[in-house]
């Protein structure tokens, strides 16, 4: 039996583009957006407020559910638009929106018993934390080296 002798070293680095970082991580956002809204009707006395009519002490009317439609829908088409915007708009709309939905995030808090204070903390932190990476990720976006610089240089 012969084996082969594989080169031992530091593991390779694929290249990732910035638009699949950024769409894995509103896809990371939704994951986690969605779960903690899951696991929130666990909270007694969660679930009989939804059948009363009151969400956070909204009235769950038409209006209440285009708002919750639109909070998720953001994100969630976040991940296709971060993968196929040109780079300038991909940008401005990732910093934008990111921007905006950190006190979003930090509102889900409002209202809460201390009781669950490790859940909304820890989701909460979790959330800030992805969008601080898509920030980063987004402001961070590597520019592009203009072709005219190297024809200007040759000719001083």
């Amino acid at each position: 039996m012969t084996r082969t002798r594989k080169a031992v070293g530091a593991l390779q680095e694929p290249h990732l583009p910035v638009q699949a970082k950024l769409a894995a991580a509103w896809g990371s956002f939704m994951f986690l957006y969605i779960y903690v809204d899951y696991l929130a009707l666990y909270k007694p006395g969660f679930v009989d407020d939804i059948l009363a009519g009151a969400v956070h002490e909204f009235d769950t009317g038409p209006t209440f559910v285009a708002l919750a439609l639109t909070l998720m829908a953001i994100p969630i088409l976040m991940i296709i638009l971060s993968t196929t915007l040109p780079a300038r708009v991909n940008r401005a709309t990732n910093l934008t929106v990111a921007t905006l939905y950190i006190p979003v995030t930090v509102y889900n808090a409002n209202g809460e018993s201390w009781s669950y204070l490790y859940f909304y903390g820890l989701s909460i932190g979790l959330e800030l934390l992805l969008l601080a990476f898509i920030l980063r990720a987004a402001w961070t976006w590597p520019r592009a080296i203009r072709a005219t610089a190297s024809r200007d240089l040759a000719q001083v």
